[in-house]
C-alpha cells in the first residue's frame, strides 16, 4: 500500500520545481490585456500531463533547439491558469477553497487544455457539492455543458433535471433572460417532460417578457406589435406541440394568438381542431411525429425483425430535430402535401449473411440509411444513420449522422442518442462503422467511444449480432 505522505511529498517536490528560476524551458503568456501574466514552466512536464499542449509543441520546428519556448493563452485568465498549473505540477486541487463560478472556469480552462482527469474531478464535485447554485444557474450551466462535449456528467444533470422538474427549470430562469438557442434546445429536448399547452404558454411569457411594452391584451396588439412578436418566436413555433393541444386549449390559448403562426400552420391547424375525428389524427412536425390511422409507409408493421414503427418514429425525430438539409427535412415540408415516405429494408444479415463483402454489394451508392442491430443474447438494440452514401473505402465527412441504443427492445424510452462532434471520422467506409471505434458493425463488434459525443454502451465488451439490418428513407411510390 503506498503511503500518502510519500506521494504527498512528491507532489510538494514539484511543486517547488515549478517555483525553479533556473532550469525552466518555456514561457506561457496568459490572459489579455490589460490583464496578462507570464508563467515559467518545464515543457517536459507539460507534454506529459496536457495533451493541447504537447501537440502545440509537437508543432513547434524548433522544439528540440535548445531555446526558450513562449506560448500564448489569451482565453485563459492568470488567477485560473495559476491553479491549473498547480495542478498539472502537483496532481491536486481542492476545490473547496473556490467560489462555484472559479470552479466553472477551471472547468472550461481546464478542457481546453485536455486536462481528462481534471474535467472528470470538477464535474463530479459539482454535481454532488454544488446542485442548488447549479439549479439557479441553470442558463449558464446549460450553455457551458453543450458547448463543451467533454462535459458528460453536466450534460446529464441537465437532462435529468429538464425531464425530472421542468417547471421548476422554466421558472428558475428570468424568462427575457434566456437565450433563444437555450429555449430553443430546452423545448425539443427529448428529455421534456412537459404538456404541449405548458411549453406554449412559456415560449409565449419569454416572447412577450422581450418586449414589455406590448399591450396586456393580444385583441390590442397592433399589426407591427404581431409582426415583431412573431420574429421573436419564429425558431421556437417550430417545435410546439399545437396538434396535441385540446380544442379548449387552442381555442384560449393559441387562437388569440393566431398572426404569429405561419399561415399554411394556422390553415392546417383549422382543419384539424374542426375535423371531429381529430382525436385520432396526429400531424408531423418538427420533434412531432405523425399518425394518419396508418404507420410510415402505408404499413402497420415496418419490414424488420428486430424494430417496431414506435422505433422508426422516434428514429425519424431524431434524424428531423437535427438536420435542415437531409432528406426528412424534405419529409417534413412534403408531409404536409400528403406525401408519404418510408423505410425500405435494404440489408438484412440473416437474408443476405453477415458479411463486409455483401454489406458494400448492397449498401454501397445508397444514402440516407439507419442501421439496426440485434445484439446476441439480449433485448439491447444498436444502431446509427448515415446521411452520405456508403464507400467501398475511405472516411466520410459528415455533421449530421449520429448512433443511438434502446437498452430493451421493448422499450423506446430507456434509450441513448449520441451526435457525431468528429465529423472528420464520422462513418468509416472499408470495415464500416460510425467513428473510428463507437460503433464498429462486422467482425468483432464494440462501442467505444472516439468520434461521437458519448458512448451508446455501458460495457467496451465485444458482442455478436443476432441480427443486422439496413434501411433507406424513401419517398413512397
Amino acid at each position: 500500500m503506498v503511503d500518502n505522505k510519500l506521494l504527498q511529498n512528491l507532489s510538494q517536490n514539484l511543486l517547488e520545481i515549478l517555483k525553479d528560476e533556473v532550469y525552466y524551458d518555456i514561457t506561457i503568456e496568459v490572459g489579455i490585456d490589460p490583464y496578462v501574466k507570464i508563467y515559467r514552466a518545464h515543457m517536459v512536464i507539460l507534454c506529459y500531463r496536457s495533451p493541447y499542449l504537447r501537440r502545440i509543441l509537437s508543432t513547434d520546428k524548433n522544439y528540440n533547439d535548445g531555446s526558450l519556448k513562449h506560448i500564448k493563452l489569451p482565453n485563459i485568465s492568470p488567477k485560473t491558469f495559476q491553479v491549473i498549473l498547480r495542478y498539472i505540477y502537483s496532481g491536486r486541487i481542492f476545490l473547496e477553497e473556490y467560489d462555484t463560478l472559479d470552479i466553472i472556469k477551471i472547468l472550461v480552462a481546464g478542457n481546453e487544455l485536455g486536462l481528462k482527469e481534471l474535467i472528470d474531478y470538477i464535474q463530479s464535485f459539482l454535481v454532488e457539492y454544488e446542485t442548488n447554485w447549479m439549479e439557479l444557474n441553470f442558463n449558464e450551466i446549460y450553455r457551458i455543458s453543450f458547448e463543451n462535449q467533454s462535459f458528460f456528467k453536466l450534460q446529464k444533470f441537465c437532462n435529468d433535471l429538464i425531464s425530472r422538474e421542468p417547471d421548476k427549470i422554466f421558472k428558475s430562469l428570468n424568462s427575457p433572460s434566456i437565450p433563444e438557442k437555450l429555449l430553443v434546445s430546452l423545448i425539443q429536448s427529448d428529455n421534456l417532460q412537459m404538456s404541449g399547452i405548458k411549453v406554449w404558454e412559456h415560449v409565449l411569457k419569454w416572447g412577450l417578457a422581450k418586449n414589455p411594452e406590448f399591450p396586456s391584451n393580444p385583441t390590442d396588439f397592433s399589426k407591427e406589435e404581431f409582426d415583431t412578436l412573431r420574429n421573436s418566436l419564429q425558431q421556437c413555433i417550430p417545435f410546439i406541440k399545437f396538434y396535441n393541444l385540446t380544442s379548449d386549449e387552442f381555442s384560449n390559448k393559441v387562437l388569440p394568438y393566431k398572426k404569429i403562426l405561419p399561415r399554411e400552420l394556422y390553415k392546417d391547424l383549422l382543419k384539424h381542431y374542426l375535423n371531429s375525428n381529430n382525436q385520432m389524427i396526429k400531424k408531423f412536425e418538427p420533434g412531432v411525429t405523425r399518425e394518419i390511422n396508418k404507420e410510415i409507409g402505408g404499413n402497420n408493421n415496418i419490414d424488420s425483425k428486430i424494430i417496431t414503427s414506435q422505433h422508426v418514429e422516434l428514429i425519424l425525430k431524431w434524424i428531423d430535430m437535427k438536420n435542415s438539409n437531409t432528406i426528412t427535412s424534405i419529409f417534413t415540408k412534403l408531409i404536409y402535401k400528403d406525401t408519404e415516405y418510408k423505410m425500405k429494408l435494404l440489408f438484412r444479415g440473416s437474408r443476405d449473411g453477415f458479411t463486409i463483402e455483401k454489406f458494400h454489394e448492397i449498401c454501397d451508392n445508397q444514402s440516407h440509411t439507419v442501421i439496426i442491430i440485434k445484439v446476441k443474447g439480449s433485448k439491447e438494440i444498436l444502431g446509427g444513420y448515415n446521411p452520405i452514401t456508403w464507400k467501398a473505402c475511405g472516411f466520410t465527412n459528415t455533421k449530421d449522422s449520429f448512433i443511438f441504443s434502446f437498452k430493451r427492445n421493448d422499450d423506446i424510452e430507456d434509450h441513448i442518442l449520441s451526435r457525431v462532434v468528429d465529423k472528420e471520422c464520422a462513418i468509416i467506409n472499408g470495415d464500416p462503422s460510425f467513428g473510428f471505434c463507437d460503433l464498429h458493425l462486422f467482425g468483432e463488434c464494440y462501442c467505444r467511444r472516439m468520434s461521437y459525443e458519448k458512448p451508446i454502451r455501458e460495457t467496451k465488451d465485444l458482442f455478436s449480432c443476432e441480427e443486422f439490418e439496413v434501411f433507406q428513407i424513401t419517398e413512397c411510390d
